[in-house]
């Protein structure tokens, strides 16, 4: 039975994943498109971030707090729920349909969130902090970087709920004038840094610092790993709640930014002294170096420089360039491209696809930021062909496991 429970969440969970990459082309695709940023960034963090997040989630998380999946089931219930939900709310919020798609699609995502939180918060009851970390007597050295990591997951799961509920009171708010009344507390922006920040990136760090570590067969320095993890629980709070505001906001934004440059540090100090050198592993060194950049525009609006081309460059350069690109590298690590045996299918495609975001997404946000607009649309062009390479390494390889 436990195999059998095993197999279905392994096979459901790759479904989000599959979801989240189809969702990252068709962002590409909507960028290139000119559709506005509140539109693209429901493609790019609800779609893409999120569906991918989740599906790794539901497979790593009970295994590193020493748990199972309690509920089998909830990748399959979460899937049509975030999908449906993450169309519906881009074609609401895109005017692409009537205006109450897009609250309808705001519910049904928070829906997959309650049934993702529900899912986890059952699983891990009894072990909520993380004290029992699932780690085997071979990495009996990591343990306590690993407690370290599974407290910030309560952390992110907070973030999530609040952020989730933030978007579907902001969705429907523009259709019933009462519910406004409560949404500029966490409105526009604010939501997305809640979801990409406080959520996604922060469970990036947690879950970095247990995997990243054991798939370059180094450890990281726990001084630093305290301070990525603390940073990044506090920051987002700080930016969300004071967005555009005043002190509060300037000290989000450089605690955000020093848990982003630490996470960069720490990840390039160790693929230095690592000895493995994938695909996958540079791939995560160059969302690192995108994270440095993320963390220089983010100190700029902290300190009051910034207009609408200079946020259409960070977002795009946070959720595509750091995030993005390390989903890719970290999804490269679990699905080998080299395992694929189609022709012109392998470890030089993913390079190629990575090297054309990586350099799609620079020349985009040069190009906003030096109002070159030929220069914009030449990067979100290669942006699509940067993604459309590497949906199709990864669905090569879903295709030939599934078959």
């Amino acid at each position: 039975m436990a195999s059998s429970n095993s197999a279905r969440v392994s096979r459901w969970s790759r479904g989000l994943v599959v979801a989240g990459v189809l969702l990252f082309v068709a962002w590409q695709v909507a960028v290139l498109a000119g559709l506005s940023r509140s539109a693209t960034v429901v493609l790019g963090v609800h779609g893409f971030v999120f569906h991918v997040v989740f599906g790794k989630a539901y497979a790593l998380v009970p295994s590193y707090f020493a748990r199972e999946l309690a509920v089998p089931s909830a990748p399959l219930v979460h899937l049509p729920l975030g999908t449906l939900g993450t169309v519906a709310l881009f074609a609401g919020t895109a005017d692409l349909a009537p205006g109450v798609v897009g609250p309808v699609g705001a519910t049904l995502w928070l829906a997959s969130v309650a049934v993702f939180v529900a899912a986890l918060g059952w699983t891990i009851r009894d072990n909520p902090t993380g004290s029992e970390t699932g780690t085997g007597a071979s990495n009996a050295h990591r343990e306590r970087i690993d407690r370290y990591a599974n407290a910030a997951v309560p952390v992110v799961i907070a973030y999530l709920v609040l952020g989730a509920t933030a978007s579907a009171l902001e969705a429907w708010a523009f259709e019933t004038s009462a519910v406004g009344d409560f949404v500029p507390f966490v409105a526009g922006p604010a939501t997305t840094h809640l979801l990409a920040a406080g959520t996604a990136t922060l469970l990036v760090f947690a879950i970095g610092f247990r995997l990243l570590p054991r798939l370059l067969v180094v450890s990281p320095r726990r001084w630093l790993v305290i301070l990525v993890l603390a940073a990044g629980a506090v920051g987002p709070a700080l930016l969300a709640f004071d967005f555009h505001g005043g002190r509060l906001f300037a000290t989000g934004g450089a605690i955000q930014a020093l848990a982003l440059v630490g996470f960069a540090l720490g990840y390039a100090d160790l693929y230095h002294r690592s000895e493995r050198r994938r695909v996958g592993g540079w791939t995560i060194l160059l969302a690192a170096g995108f994270a440095v950049l993320v963390a220089v525009l983010g100190l700029s609006f902290a300190l009051g420089h910034a207009d609408g081309a200079a946020f259409d460059a960070h977002y795009r350069l946070a959720v595509g360039g750091f995030l993005g690109l390390t989903i890719v590298g970290v999804s490269y690590h679990f699905y080998p491209p080299a395992i694929a045996a189609r022709r012109f299918v392998g470890p030089r495609l993913a390079a190629v696809a990575v090297v054309a975001l990586a350099a799609g997404l620079a020349l985009e946000a040069g190009g906003l930021l030096a109002a070159l607009e030929a220069v914009v649309v030449a990067g979100r062009l290669l942006a699509v062909v940067g993604a459309v390479g590497y949906a199709t390494v990864l669905g090569t390889i879903f295709l030939e496991r599934a078959g």
